[in-house]
């Protein structure tokens, strides 16, 4: 009888791994980078028709214009938009890659790169903001991490933002997965052993003052925010550039598979 090499009993391994629902064993098969996944990602529809993105929302990505600042790509331009490797399809046409290399370019108020979506309103034509003193403000992210910077590696993916600083967010710093709240990055540990690629749903509710983050449906961390203008953020911030990680080039990024995000607001 035959027997099986170690690499094929571990592909055989994986396979069986891959029948499980996701969200139900916490993990997925390693999500491709976008330059293996370009000739897959060709035949998949645009990044947002793919995960159903709304019109609400408007992408900023880390790549400068003329003036220096981050590109931003409205609707309904938006729709049909794809940039390789920093924001695309992955070649099964369920998520869409957002990365954000550590030389990238900033906002004024930033010293770090982002690929993010920024909650607009309902026809993408203005920025949206709520207060979280008054009615129910909901986000439901499906989302993975996927990679991390060298030397700082540091992610965030899925934020609310008031007026003037991030409120909180989920945070990744290594295998350590945090809910932040505003100037403390370690409000509060979810899991200290978190492996890249494991998909995860995170929910952010904000009313009466305060708002309650969920991982997985279970509550995690009350923040307390009462501001008047809040507004949510999606896709990879990468919490690192070329100042604390090295090297200083497009290959050391951040990087978040995007499988679904929704908006409500009651």
């Amino acid at each position: 009888m035959e027997r099986q090499s170690p690499s094929r009993s571990s592909h055989r391994r994986a396979l069986r791994l891959l029948t499980a629902p996701a969200l139900a064993v916490g993990l997925l098969a390693p999500v491709q980078s976008a330059s293996a996944d370009s000739a897959g990602a060709a035949a998949c529809p645009a990044p947002a028709a793919a995960i159903g993105l709304s019109t609400g929302w408007k992408l900023q990505l880390p790549l400068p214009t003329s003036t220096g600042s981050p590109q931003e790509i409205k609707q309904p331009a938006l729709k049909t938009y794809n940039k390789a490797p920093w924001f695309t399809t992955t070649s099964e046409c369920k998520a869409i890659l957002l990365r954000a290399a550590v030389n990238g370019a900033t906002t004024s108020n930033s010293g770090y790169p982002r690929s993010e979506l920024r909650e607009m309103t309902a026809d993408g034509s203005a920025t949206k903001s709520w207060p979280s003193t008054s009615g129910t403000h909901t986000m439901v992210v499906d989302q993975a991490i996927t990679n991390l910077p060298k030397t700082k590696p540091h992610v965030m993916a899925g934020q609310i933002h008031d007026e003037t600083s991030d409120v909180t967010s989920f945070r990744l710093e290594g295998t350590s997965l945090y809910i932040t709240s505003y100037n403390t990055p370690h409000y509060k540990l979810v899991t200290s052993n978190y492996q890249l690629g494991t998909r995860f749903q995170g929910k952010f509710v904000a009313h009466d003052g305060k708002v309650d983050v969920y991982y997985n449906g279970a509550l995690k961390a009350t923040v307390d925010g009462a501001f008047g203008s809040g507004y949510y953020k999606a896709g990879a911030y990468t919490q690192a550039n070329c100042n604390n990680s090295s090297p200083c080039d497009t290959s050391n990024y951040g990087q978040v598979a995007l499988y679904g995000v929704t908006v409500t607001h009651k």
